[in-house]
């Protein structure tokens, strides 16, 4: 167990954070992503996804949500969370779309987000797959170089443009624990100054397309590898 007051004042936890808590909780949110993601079918609205995604997490177990469901398709993968959607917006044929979740688990908060494609257009394959490559790219960083919130945005702007899209610096990820983490802290992971502690930030990686209206989101907690914990 560690105490909120062994944690300086951005990064304080309540009093039952565990970090083997909020890897079980990371993991149960990826389980009902991916359900969810499986069951998104082209002819669907996003109301009709999340709806579809509500009683997936309640067949979960999840104990509450700690942000809304959100789901993109579209030209709306371009928008960030508090953007509004294009209205009646349907998955096509061939689309991309993201999904971001916000469950609790175990009195922890998970929070997962990825993108994906139906159908089989190149471009938004590959900037799905970009986004989640630049995460890796990012988290690498954090794992071996131990810079500050702050460094690794600065870095993930660069290789986003190494990779052919434009990092959508609106967001820069945030702050996350046992719930809620509200109390305690807040705060974005790309204006802090320190180095992130594992278990405590959420790195957020959203991209655009430089010509297409489409974009790509990816995101999960930072905590370091199983093995480097053995």
């Amino acid at each position: 167990m560690e105490l909120a007051h062994n944690y300086p004042a951005p990064e304080q936890v309540g009093p039952v954070f565990s970090v083997d808590l909020m890897r079980m909780a990371q993991q149960h949110s990826w389980a009902a992503l991916a359900q969810i993601a499986a069951a998104i079918k082209p002819g669907m609205t996003e109301a009709m996804a999340r709806q579809l995604a509500k009683d997936l997490l309640q067949q979960s177990g999840v104990e509450r949500l700690w942000h809304p469901v959100i789901i993109r398709f579209g030209v709306n993968t371009c928008k960030i969370y508090s953007e509004p959607s294009e209205k009646d917006t349907v998955l096509q044929e061939n689309d991309i779309f993201f999904i971001d979740l916000g469950p609790v688990y175990g009195g922890h908060e998970g929070d997962v987000g990825a993108t994906f494609v139906v159908g089989n257009n190149a471009e938004q394959q590959h900037c799905a797959a970009a986004a989640q490559e630049l995460f890796e790219r990012v988290r690498r960083q954090w794992l071996t170089q131990r810079c500050s919130g702050s460094a690794l945005y600065q870095f993930a702007a660069r290789q986003a443009a190494d990779l052919g899209y434009e990092l959508n610096l609106a967001i820069k990820g945030h702050r996350l624990c046992d719930y809620p983490h509200k109390l305690y802290a807040g705060g974005n992971l790309g204006d802090f100054s320190g180095t992130p502690r594992a278990g405590v930030w959420v790195l957020e990686i959203q991209i655009k397309h430089p010509t297409l209206a489409i974009g790509a989101f990816y995101e999960d907690v930072l905590l370091p590898d199983v093995e480097l914990l053995e």
